[in-house]
Parts: C-alpha cells; structure tokens; sequence
C-alpha cells in the first residue's frame, strides 16, 4: 500500500474511531496544581504569551502534526494553517514521506506555509527517511514549507505493529546527529509512547534543539493499526495493535524523564487549558495536540478556531486561579504529584517532592 493511501487511512480512523488511550492516560489526573484563593492577578492581564525555538507565540500550545500526503488532506491542512495564523501559535505537519515518494503530494503540505506566513511551522520526517534518502531530502522538505524547525519523528511502536512498517532502528541516533548539522533547529519527536531519560540523554548528546516527549495518553498509533487490521482480516497485526495499545510512558511522567535542559514540547493528551498550565508547571516549553483539532478540521476553520480558543481560554482561567500573571510565573506554580504517576516517578528514582514546596 502506498504512504499516501495509508495517510487517508490513518486520518479518517482518528475522525470515526476510538483511537485514544484507554487505560493508563496521560497522567495529568494525578497532577493538582496548588489554588490560590488570593490571587491578587487581573485575568484581564494575564499574559500568555511565550517565545519557542526563536519564535514568538500568542500562546504556549501547537497543533501537533495531523496530516498530510494524500490529495484529499489539503482541505483539512488549509482549515488548521488559517486558524493558527489566525490565532498565533505553532503547528507541525504529518510526515512528509508521502511527498518524498510522490513530488505530486508536495502541495498537500505546501498549503499550510501558504495560509500561514506567520505561524511557527515545524516539518516532519521519520528517522527511517533520512537514513534512506540522506540529508539532501531533509533539506527539500524544510525548503518545500519554509519551515522554522524539522521534527524527526520516531514511531517505532507503530512500525512494529504496521505489517508496512519499516523495523529497523539501527543507525537511527547516527541518523539524527547527521541532520543536526543544518540550519534550523531539529525536534526528536515521539508519536504515543514517550521517550525515556536515557533516550533523551543520547538526544541531547545527538545535538537536537528539542524534545517533543509524545507520551501516552493522546492518539495511540497501535490502536489505529489496530482498526486498519481489522479491515483488512489481518489477525496478527491486530492482535499486536490491541496488546500494545497503552504501551509506552504517559505523557505527564515523560515530562520529567525528559528533564534535560532542552526545550519540551508536552504532546500526548493534553484536551484543555488546564493540561496546558499542568505540561508547563511540570516542565514543558509548550503544549500541542492533534486529536482535538481533527474534527473541527474536517469541517471548516472556523470550528478549529472556536477549539483553540476554548483551550487558551482555560488556559488562562487555569493561570489566575494559580495566581499567573505569564507563562514563566506558571512554571513556579506548585504541583501535588499522586496515584500511578507518582509511583511510578518514584520507582525511576526522580525526586518529586520538590514539585510541591516551589
């Protein structure tokens, strides 16, 4: 099947199927932030805004890489660049293999830098591509949306799981380092199931500028192979696809695996302003999420916007109730850590307690 068919695929089973975690979440439920009764903020006041990779944002949240590839995901593009040219926060495009295989694909993701001049776009691309086609295509994919940093994705779960999927994972931190050496900045981005302190160690030492932790509690991409197999009677694969639908690190955990002086990206269930404010009090730079925006996507810009804006919203509503006045007061804010998530933070041995007595 060709990576453009599968693009198709994959964003009509996000629309119409339950294609979320089920079990562990994304652990934002076992984060309380400490309320103030006293304020002493104007929410009229509340400034949101944060600076990321160089560039300035109305807001600390993106809309994470969704789609792209297929004829029929130019609409769907076209709807999310105008809301966040509109709204001034960042967006990230789906990989852009299908365009390397197919130059008649390029538009597809071309038209979000066309309805978003402003906006902070990343690109995306997986590891396997750059160690196949080299560091000459990356450069044409950042040319192709003039994008402002390149995500290289690693979804080495959903590989496993696709009967498509490319299994080979050697050389991918040499892959990474290689691309590093352009001129724009490089996100290592997990799709689902998260990225551990080890992992982010190597890529801060690999040289990337970022971290997108891409924890479980969001979209899970075994779960999506899991409804592709059940169309097709492929027994095997959906048997994988239901075994390891919650695997991986959820994402408000990740967030401290990930604590390595590097800007993070918190992706992976966040669902409202409150998950935003929780991301940044636990560390991220910025927030993002894909699920959330796919129906409104599907039908105009104007549902994209009106989603974003309940979430920035919440945002801001979660910032006075901290006693907020900016992003970087938020990340000062004291945090209770229970349940799983503080379990398991204390069995990978990070020191939590901390997070309470800010």
């Amino acid at each position: 099947m060709s990576t453009s068919r599968r693009k198709i695929e994959h964003l009509n089973f996000c629309a119409h199927s339950p294609v979320e975690s089920r079990k562990k979440g994304s652990g934002f439920d076992d984060i309380t932030l400490i309320h103030r009764a006293l304020p002493e903020v104007n929410m009229d006041e509340i400034d949101l805004s944060t600076r990321f990779l160089g560039k300035d944002f109305s807001a600390p949240f993106m809309i994470a890489s969704i789609t792209g590839g297929h004829e029929d995901t130019i609409p769907v593009n076209r709807a999310l660049a105008k809301a966040v040219e509109e709204m001034g926060v960042g967006i990230g495009v789906g990989s852009q293999r299908a365009a390397i295989e197919d130059p008649a694909q390029e538009e597809s993701f071309r038209v979000v830098r066309d309805e978003a001049p402003n906006a902070f776009i990343y690109g995306n691309v997986g590891a396997a591509q750059i160690k196949e086609y080299g560091v000459e295509v990356v450069e044409k994919l950042v040319d192709m949306i003039d994008a402002d940093a390149m995500a290289v994705h690693l979804n080495f779960l959903q590989e496993a799981v696709q009967p498509e999927g490319d299994r080979d994972a050697s050389g991918t931190l040499e892959a990474i380092s290689e691309i590093t050496s352009l001129n724009i900045p490089v996100i290592a981005k997990e799709t689902g199931a998260g990225i551990s302190h080890e992992d982010a160690v190597l890529l801060k030492n690999a040289g990337v500028s970022a971290i997108d932790v891409g924890g479980v509690g969001g979209t899970s991409w075994s779960g999506v192979e899991f409804y592709r197999a059940k169309d097709r009677n492929d027994l095997r694969s959906q048997l994988l696809g239901e075994i390891f639908w919650d695997h991986g690190i959820p994402t408000a955990s990740d967030l401290i695996e990930c604590d390595v002086s590097l800007p993070l990206i918190a992706t992976g269930g966040i669902r409202s302003g409150l998950d935003i404010a929780k991301s940044v009090t636990m560390g991220a730079d910025v927030a993002s999420a894909a699920l959330p925006f796919v129906e409104p996507a599907l039908k105009n810009e104007q549902e994209v916007i009106n989603t974003l804006s309940n979430f920035i919203y919440q945002l801001k509503v979660s910032m006075f109730l901290c006693g907020c006045k900016t992003v970087s007061d938020l990340r000062d804010v004291p945090a209770v850590v229970t349940g799983w998530t503080r379990e398991y933070l204390l069995q990978r041995g990070f020191e939590i307690d901390k997070l309470s007595m800010r």
